[in-house]
Parts: C-alpha cells; sequence; structure tokens
C-alpha cells in the first residue's frame, strides 16, 4: 500500500511539474516574451549578459560618472533586449517557431542602432553635456531614435501600453498651448528641441532616478538572486518549508506561505514565484483537501507576498530609496510591520480554509528540519548579510555585492551545486538577462517624468485629485488607490510607482501626509495591482497550473490579500499610522501594530467566514465593520472599532451556541472519488477535493 501510494505521489507531482512548466513558458511569454535562442545569438546573449553584469559589480568597487555609466548600461541592455525578445509575440507553428524563434535582420539592426545612438553621447561626452540646453542637429537626431528605440524595447518587454502613455505625454508636451485653461492643464508648449533636451540630454529624462535604480539596485538583485538559484538555495527554501510545518491539517497551506516567500527573494517576480511555487506545492495543496480556485488563490497571493516584505522587497521600493534620499535600509524598516500583517491575514485566512475545507495532513518525505538548517542553513546567510552590512553602514550595493560573492563561495560546501567557471557564466549571464525588462520600463518611465518635470503637470495633476476630493484626505486616498490600481492594469508595478510618484504624490504631502507615508502607500498599491481584477497574472497563472476557475481565482486571490489593501490606509489617513511604518516611540509602534493585527484578524473573519466555528453573515458584516474602523488608527475609531468586534464575537458566540457548538476540531477529512474516465464526484458538500490514495 505504501509503495502504491508513493507511486501514486510520485506521478502526481511530475505531472504538475511538467504542467506548471508549460505554463511558465506562456506565462513567461505574456510577461515578457523571450526568445528561446540557440547557437550564435545564445552565444551572443551569454557574452553581453556576462559582460552587463561584471560592468555592474565593477561599478561597485569603482564608481563611473553617473551619465557616462546609465548611457553605457543603457546601450548594452538596449542591443540584447532586442536580440532576447520578440517582435510580434510567439509564433503560432513549430516550423514558424525554429525558423523565426532566433533574431533577424531587423533585430540586430535595432541592437547596433541602439550601442550608436548611445555610443555617440559617449564619444563626445563632454560637449554633448555643455550644449544639453542647445542641442545641435545631429543630437537631435539620435535623440529621436534613442527614444523610439526606448519605446520598441519596453513594447517588445512589457507590451504596448506603457509606449502609449509615453507618446500621451510627449504629445501633451507639444501641445499645451492647445489645451483650454478650464482644464487647468493647459501650459505654453514646448517644441522638439526642448522636450528631446530634456528626454536624452541630461539626468531627469531617459537616464534620470528610474534608470539609476534599474543598472545600480536592480541589476545587481538580479544578479544576486541568480547567483542563489543556481547555487541551490531555491530547492532548499522548499524543503526547509516542508519539513518546518510536517503533516498537520494546516501544514500545506503555512508550507505554501512560507516557501513563496522564500522563494520571492530569490526570483524578484511575483508571477515566476507563483508559478515554481504551484509545480511543487498544488499536488500537496490539492491532496490536502484545497479545491482548485482557493488553492489558485493561495498560490499567488503568497507568490506576490515576497514582493512586499523585505529583505527584497519590489523594484519601486529601490526608487523610493532614492526619491527620498534615504538608505534602503530604511525603507525595508518601513516595510517590515506591513509585511507582518500581510502574513498574519495569510495564516489566518489558511486557518479558516483548513477548518472550512476539512483540510488533512500530507506527508512528504523530507530529511528532518534539524538537519537542513544544521547542513544547509548556509543558503540563509548571504539574506542576513545584507540586513547586517548595511546596518553597519555599507551602501546597499557593497552589502549586495559582498552577499553575492558569499552566497558563490558558500556553493561549494554542496558537491552538487559549487559554482565552478560554466555555472557562475551562466548566473551572472541570468542575472544580466533579469534586469532588461526593467532596464527598458525605467528608461520609458524617465520620458513620463521628463514631461512633468517640464509642464508642472504634476502639481496640476494633485490639486485636481484634491479638488475632487474637496480637501477630504479619505477621498483623496481613496481616488488615489483607484487611480493607481487602474493604472497598474495598463503598465508594470515599476512603471506604476513612477507614475503615481511623481503625479499623486505632491496631493498627499500637499494634505499634510508625509512624504515617505505617501510612497508607502503608492508602493503597495501599485504591487497589489498584479493581483487587483481583471488583470491579475499572478492569478491566471496559478489558476492555468490548477485547472481553476480563473476569475474565480482572481477573485479568492483578491479575498486572501484584502488587509494589504486597507492597511496602506492607516499609513496616511492618521499621524499615528506613521507607528506602522516604524517612526515615531516605541509605545506609538506598539500600539499601532497591536491594534492593526486585531484590525487584520477582524478582517480575516469577515473573508474567511470563520471564527469559532462557521461565521453568518451577521458577525462577518460586523467583524468587517471593526476592521475598518480600527485601522482608522485614532482613539475614538479604535474604541468604536473593539466594541464593534466585541458585539461581532457576541454574536458569533450565540449562534454557535443556538445551532448546537462549535464545528468539530478534528472533523474528518472530505475525499475525491474519481471514476474511471476520471471525473470528480465530490464526496462532501464543502467541495472538498482529496486525493482517495487507497
Amino acid at each position: 500500500m505504501s509503495d502504491e501510494r508513493e507511486r501514486i505521489r510520485l506521478e502526481d507531482e511530475h505531472v504538475a511539474y511538467d504542467a506548471a512548466h508549460e505554463h511558465l513558458g506562456e506565462f513567461e511569454d505574456e510577461e515578457k516574451p523571450a526568445r528561446k535562442v540557440s547557437g550564435f545569438p545564445k552565444q551572443l546573449l551569454s557574452i553581453g549578459g556576462m559582460a552587463l553584469s561584471c560592468y555592474a559589480l565593477y561599478w561597485v568597487l569603482n564608481p563611473v560618472p553617473a551619465q557616462f555609466y546609465r548611457t553605457s548600461f543603457l546601450a548594452l541592455a538596449l542591443a540584447m533586449t532586442f536580440l532576447l525578445y520578440r517582435a510580434w509575440g510567439r509564433s503560432r507553428t513549430e516550423q514558424e517557431e525554429r525558423r523565426t524563434d532566433n533574431p533577424g535582420i531587423t533585430d540586430y539592426l535595432f541592437a547596433v542602432l541602439s550601442i550608436v545612438a548611445l555610443g555617440y553621447t559617449l564619444v563626445v561626452f563632454d560637449e554633448f553635456v555643455r550644449r544639453a540646453a542647445r542641442p545641435e542637429a545631429l543630437d537631435l537626431a539620435f535623440g529621436m531614435i534613442t527614444i523610439l528605440l526606448v519605446l520598441e524595447a519596453t513594447r517588445r518587454t512589457v507590451g504596448w501600453l506603457l509606449p502609449a502613455f509615453c507618446i500621451a505625454f510627449m504629445a501633451y508636451a507639444y501641445l499645451g498651448a492647445l489645451i483650454p485653461s478650464w482644464t487647468n492643464l493647459g501650459h505654453v508648449g514646448y517644441g522638439p528641441n526642448r522636450i528631446i533636451g530634456q528626454t536624452y540630454m541630461g539626468l531627469e529624462g531617459l537616464f534620470g532616478i528610474p534608470l539609476d535604480v534599474a543598472a545600480t539596485y536592480i541589476v545587481l538583485f538580479t544578479i544576486y538572486g541568480a547567483v542563489l538559484e543556481y547555487s541551490g538555495a531555491g530547492k532548499y527554501f522548499i524543503d526547509v518549508s516542508f519539513a518546518a510545518f510536517g503533516n498537520s491539517r494546516t501544514g500545506p497551506g503555512r508550507t505554501t506561505s512560507l516557501a513563496g516567500f522564500l522563494l520571492g527573494t530569490v526570483s524578484g517576480s511575483g508571477v515566476a514565484t507563483t508559478v515554481t511555487l504551484g509545480s511543487v506545492t498544488w499536488p500537496i495543496l490539492r491532496r490536502s483537501g484545497y479545491p482548485r480556485e482557493e488553492g489558485g488563490g493561495l498560490l499567488a497571493a503568497s507568490g506576490i507576498g515576497a514582493i512586499l516584505s523585505p529583505p527584497t522587497l519590489g523594484a519601486a521600493a529601490f526608487i523610493i530609496a532614492e526619491f527620498l534620499g534615504v538608505s534602503y535600509l530604511e525603507v525595508l524598516l518601513y516595510a517590515l510591520i506591513p509585511s507582518l500583517l500581510y502574513y498574519l491575514g495569510i495564516i489566518l485566512a489558511i486557518e479558516a480554509d483548513s477548518r472550512r475545507f476539512r483540510t488533512q495532513g500530507v506527508e512528504v518525505e523530507t530529511p528532518p528540519l534539524g538537519y537542513l538548517l544544521w547542513r544547509y542553513g548556509y543558503h540563509f546567510s548571504s539574506l542576513f548579510l545584507i540586513v547586517i552590512l548595511m546596518a553597519m553602514g555599507l551602501t546597499p550595493f557593497r552589502a549586495v555585492f559582498y552577499a553575492t560573492i558569499a552566497a558563490f563561495l558558500l556553493s561549494f560546501l554542496s558537491r552538487e551545486h559549487r559554482m565552478g567557471p560554466r555555472r557562475i557564466w551562466d548566473a551572472l549571464a541570468a542575472g544580466a538577462r533579469g534586469v532588461l525588462p526593467i532596464a527598458a520600463t525605467c528608461a520609458a518611465a524617465g520620458i513620463i517624468v521628463a514631461v512633468v518635470t517640464l509642464t508642472g503637470l504634476g502639481l496640476k495633476l494633485s490639486s485636481i485629485i484634491i479638488g475632487l476630493a474637496g480637501g477630504t484626505l479619505f477621498l483623496a486616498a481613496l481616488y488615489s488607490a483607484i487611480a493607481i490600481l487602474v493604472l497598474g492594469l495598463a503598465v508594470p508595478v515599476t512603471a506604476s510607482f513612477i507614475i503615481a510618484a511623481v503625479i499623486i504624490a505632491p496631493a498627499f504631502t500637499e494634505l499634510g501626509v508625509p512624504q515617505f507615508a505617501a510612497y508607502m502607500f503608492i508602493f503597495y498599491y501599485a504591487v497589489l495591482s498584479e493581483v487587483s481584477p481583471p488583470t491579475a497574472l499572478s492569478a491566471f497563472a496559478a489558476a492555468a497550473i490548477t485547472g481553476g476557475n480563473a476569475f474565480k481565482t482572481m477573485m479568492l486571490t483578491w479575498k486572501y490579500t484584502l488587509p494589504a489593501f486597507l492597511v496602506p490606509f492607516a499609513f496616511v489617513l492618521s499621524p499615528n499610522g506613521e507607528g506602522l511604518l516604524l517612526q515615531g516611540s516605541p509605545l506609538q509602534i506598539g500600539l499601532t501594530f497591536l491594534v492593526s493585527a486585531v484590525a487584520v484578524c477582524s478582517l480575516a473573519v469577515a473573508t474567511g467566514a470563520w471564527l469559532f466555528g462557521p461565521a453568518r453573515v451577521p458577525e462577518r458584516v460586523l467583524c468587517a465593520a471593526a476592521g475598518l474602523l480600527l485601522l482608522y488608527l485614532e482613539p475614538f475609531w479604535v474604541g468604536l472599532g473593539v466594541g464593534v468586534l466585541a458585539l461581532g464575537i457576541t454574536v458569533h458566540l450565540v449562534g454557535l451556541r443556538v445551532s448546537g457548538g462549535t464545528a468539530s476540531s478534528n472533523p474528518e477529512p472530505a475525499t475525491r472519488i474519481t471514476d474511471a474516465t476520471g471525473t470528480d464526484t465530490d464526496a462532501k458538500p464543502e467541495g472538498s477535493r482529496v486525493e482517495r490514495l487507497d
């Protein structure tokens, strides 16, 4: 019996793994449609990736002047982008794909043009910088070519919507004099000379802060993540997650959330983490008793969590540090309590699901946790090293540089994953490839920043937001949240944050919100756009793995992440909310954390439909109202929220008493029986779908 059980387990996991990697290819094509190159193009890209990574690592030890470094970095990144990313998506047939997967003549032409147009500025660098206010004809020609190349590279990597935004902003800069004065958006209008000069010939456009972040922070972290992956850290993190929670009823769900957090430190992508996580943990979740949609929602929510959490966060967090002029370590501290609250919400959702679906533990054969920590625990050391070195005063660049070296050296402790010359070459090349979509996106976002700076559009739009809100902070925050989520449907997270930061942040600061709180509000909503209907790519990827309904999976992902959508309001609505960003006295920080944790618990009851037993509509409504009141973090509203929560608990207990007591603390797990054709026949009305293994 045990041999048969093991055989079925292995077959399930292999099938799920293969299907997941098939879907990973599909979603990588949608998120960033990279070619599967071979032959000379593959070698060329490998050499280019190695060169780009080495250049970034060299910059850490021997800083290059800002504009020179950013320009040369972008030149090589654009050239690689045109060779690696398809112009029009995947070919329809295998024959066409084999014939067209390698770059074509146009791709090579664009790559050469990228080197020439940006290399021109480096050849005449001193004169070029001095004549930024009065560009010559050759400057304008190469400037226009560079802008078009950046827009095309962005279209290839993240789609056409962000380039369309850039074109609209440039049109606004050019046609500003034609805009009616009553709109409060008009301006004098600027000619091509001024627009191209602002965008191409200084540090406020293509080569501004967004590209600086991509060429410094982000590329170093993608290199670090690639070295971690090639050193075997990804597999180890999953093993630790399984060993940590054993085969308890809530173990599979907890394992998924922990593995998602750990894998996110390696991948840095919500979709990639979701798919990798699903390939390993979905068979376990399914056998435990999770329905397809709820399992997919948990996978997507766990996959996105690492982008919200220290020690790596998302790319936008690096931009916050640059915009605020603070250390990256300080941004990590801002994110600490919100991350704890996010995972508190996930864990409570897992607890509720384990009872509603009557899940059961699943035995997964892994070495004991103690052995894993003793034998392979060194994989964690480089993560801690980053934080320790930054706390000691080192820059984030040097901290991640030394952590990368540490991860490389520690790989030699495992014979299977020791990083010889070939493996380190592949890791450095992979690290450079990981930054290409972000480099193109950041350069394109720099165009928008240049136009906003040139025209003063940010202040104009912020005054409109304040006017629509009638000067009310709550309405301004609500409108801003909706605007960021809508913006996130069209453009990637990094670009969404940059655009919102230059347009929406001034509205918050004018209403008295500290700048760091405004930026963190925008950061969380920019990231959460990845799991927001109707284009939540992480949720669609999870649904493809589980075979569940994509729309239901998306809505359930939103349910799991609901506290993360609401907690950011606490940052901006009350001065006490700054305690959630570790600002203020220890007493204020402790009290705000405690109250916010109770609020998250209240919201978890509302969304999870479980407290001491099944929660009915009245107590769920009361708990939801209590959670919202508590998040206001003002004494009167906190007291009112506590009272409403107490009422909700009382109603719940009375309802349980009337209905005959709580549900069994250890109910029998439901089973799913399959007929000869493999069709599901649910054995329990709750919809549990656990495989019968005997």
